[in-house]
């Protein structure tokens, strides 16, 4: 059932688990806890497509070091940013789950082998299989061999359907008759008991002022890794400093995947290595390997798990392609709502069949020419810092909700790695005959300070992942959740999403976002099981949904 509280709506709902937050993990949630039987409240602050008052309250302020605007850093409706996501997926490795002496702050309550069955299953929501190809033998001699102990060669799959979370493709929740998917329904606080040990209620607004109250036996708290903390430090009218955070963890080790050219690559192989380093097809799936410090290297020269890939870029002293130009500004000046995004996909779409019959020629070309660098383009693991962080701003939004502020940092051992691995591909290379690599001045630099390039993506400062910011951790004292992501301290709270990642690596989040959302619905359909307690399932009348 759908209910939009723009057009009215109960005062109060009930169901056994409320879900705060539409996006992939979720989504991701909801559809695990149906299948298991139970009564799902599905709560979006935003509608079915890009609206400017949802939009609006993400505003926040940036005190930190250069970061997108937040307002535009993620996408508040049905699906969240998966809308105009890449489709990359990837998993964890196993190193980055362990504690690192090199790495502070790292470690996860959990390690890889307890999160591999989830990744078979997410891979499936993805239209992945559940057991992949050995890549390194289908690519086969395309790949330079590399040496074991200096670098590794993972990959992205892709998921080639860009709407997959969209609320077209999740009638399946929309249609249940356990599921009620509320929209325009903005959660202004998630209300404590009065011993702050458990979840009371959900405090939930509309922009018109409706009002709505909801009730259940568990609450998942999954908006995002800027909202996550923020409703969490904003719940306060019985721990004045927010739930969860009696320690000061909430919103502390915010973490981006940050970008940046690594160097370039000259009197090489040119063909041979864009060739290895583009997309292929292997047994039906899309596939892009990428470049990775080995864990050997990682724990010879105290390195973070960084990588890179190798592509055609203008030099950093260049200016953007008039082209290329054209397609960022339709991309990050119009508005995401469905013709946009339809826009910008149809772009993408043209631009990877293009690809398809002039790479790796074009970028060959072009760097034979001078008239580009083979470059190394970075998208770097960011070690966990405390101090990077967000917390609530004095402004409120049109819910009376304090603001996010970001205070995004840096380490010099973000910096460190970076140098490290393009130094390695370096050596690597000239082993092999295949070029030699001038790292970026950046890197040598004092002091050490990430550096951006507005000609290096599309998305010059990061990935627009935002992870860490309510992390797991055994003890309460050195994150905010345990390791089946229960909010220490509160019996009936969890988080999903990628705000529980204690460290990034360099795979993107979302593949791990799911596998870890299945994780935690499955814990919490457990104790629903062994609770003697009955259902809470009541929905509202029918005349009250859209």
């Amino acid at each position: 059932m759908h209910i939009d509280l723009d057009r009215g709506g109960p005062d109060g709902m009930t169901a056994d688990v409320a879900v705060i937050g539409a996006g992939a993990a979720g989504i991701a949630v909801c559809r695990r806890l149906l299948a298991e039987g139970l009564s799902v409240i599905l709560l979006e602050s935003g509608g079915f497509d890009h609206e400017a008052g949802p939009a609006a309250l993400n505003r926040g302020e940036n005190i930190g070091e250069e970061y997108y605007r937040l307002e535009d850093s993620r996408l508040r409706f049905f699906g969240g940013t998966t809308a105009i996501w890449g489709g990359r997926c990837a998993e964890f490795d196993p190193i980055d789950f362990e504690r690192r002496p090199w790495v502070p702050h790292s470690g996860w309550p959990i390690d890889h082998a307890e999160v591999a069955p989830y990744y078979a299953e997410a891979r499936t929501a993805f239209g992945l299989p559940r057991s992949l190809p050995d890549l390194g033998d289908a690519l086969g001699a395309a790949m330079p061999a590399f040496a074991d102990d200096e670098l590794s060669t993972p990959a992205w799959l892709f998921d080639e359907r860009f709407d997959r979370f969209s609320h077209a493709n999740s009638r399946d929740l929309l249609d249940h008759p356990r599921c009620t998917v509320v929209t325009h329904a903005t959660v202004r606080e998630i209300l404590a008991t009065g011993s702050a040990r458990g979840v009371d209620r959900l405090v939930v607004r509309g922009l018109a002022g409706q009002r709505l109250t909801v009730t259940a036996r568990h609450y998942v708290l999954a908006a995002g890794g800027i909202e996550n903390p923020r409703l969490l430090l904003a719940s306060r009218s019985v721990m004045r400093s927010g739930l969860g955070n009696g320690h000061d963890q909430v919103g502390r080790y915010f973490m981006e995947h940050p970008h940046a050219r690594g160097g370039r690559i000259v009197g090489g192989a040119t063909w041979a290595l864009l060739r290895a380093f583009g997309r292929h097809r292997v047994g039906g799936l899309t596939v892009a390997p990428l470049i990775a410090a080995a864990p050997a290297l990682q724990a010879r020269e105290g390195l973070l798990n960084t990588s890179l890939t190798l592509a055609g870029r203008r030099s950093a002293e260049s200016r953007q392609a008039l082209l290329v130009a054209a397609y960022e500004r339709i991309k990050h000046d119009a508005a995401p709502t469905a013709r946009g995004r339809h826009v910008w996909k149809m772009m993408k779409r043209t631009v990877n069949a293009l690809q398809k019959v002039v790479d790796p020629a074009r970028p060959w070309a072009l760097e034979k020419l001078g008239m580009t660098d083979l470059a190394l383009v970075v998208r770097a693991e960011q070690a966990p810092n405390p101090d990077s962080r967000v917390t609530l701003g004095d402004a409120l939004d049109a819910t009376g909700m304090p603001r996010a502020r970001l205070d995004w940092r840096t380490s010099a051992i973000d910096v460190d790695s970076v140098r490290g691995l393009v130094g390695a591909l370096g050596r690597e290379l000239e082993r092999l005959g295949l070029g030699k690599v001038e790292p970026a001045p950046w890197l040598a630099e004092q002091p050490r300070r990430w550096t951006t390039d507005p000609l290096i993506s599309t998305h010059p400062i990061g990935g627009y992942h935002h992870m860490g910011t309510t992390r797991m951790a055994d003890d309460p004292r050195q994150g905010v959740t345990d390791g089946q992501g229960r909010v220490h301290g509160i019996d009936n709270l969890y988080v999903a999403g990628s705000s529980l990642f204690p460290t990034s690596g360099w795979a993107n989040p979302t593949l791990t976002i799911v596998a870890l959302a299945m994780r935690t619905a499955d814990r919490i359909a457990a104790r629903l099981r062994m609770s003697s307690a009955p259902s809470l399932h009541r929905l509202p009348p029918r005349s009250a949904a859209g």
